[in-house]
């Protein structure tokens, strides 16, 4: 029998994107910067973040067809969901708590040269 995969992993990521927007939005942050988080995780442009959302890729697809995770990844750590993101040991399940840790910190006010770990 095969383990069942995480439901977040088979979520669209078009289905998600808005409520990481609007986390940022309700504390005065922007879609800009949300998207800036984005395209420094994975190495998306403009252009290929909107294709992802247009063809309702899954997270794990979003993921599979990044350009280049930013290699500072290892710099991300801390606790979103009850998990210390660095002790995450499933691969994907840390790349999407990756995201939602960077999308946490624009919310709770962090600096985005803090944030994007430069």
């Amino acid at each position: 029998m095969t383990e069942k995969k995480p439901r977040i992993f088979e979520m669209s990521f078009a289905s998600v994107y808005p409520l990481y927007i609007q986390k940022a939005e309700k504390k005065g942050r922007t879609k800009a910067e949300v998207d800036e988080i984005i395209f420094w995780l994975t190495g998306y442009d403009e252009k290929e973040l909107q294709g992802q959302i247009d063809s309702m890729n899954d997270f794990e697809t979003f993921f599979e067809e990044a350009p280049q995770l930013n290699p500072n990844v290892s710099l991300i750590k801390g606790v979103i969901c009850g998990y210390r993101v660095e002790d995450i040991e499933d691969e994907l399940m840390q790349k999407i708590r990756y995201l939602d840790k960077l999308v946490d910190e624009l919310a709770k006010g962090k600096a985005m040269e803090k944030i994007l770990r430069k």
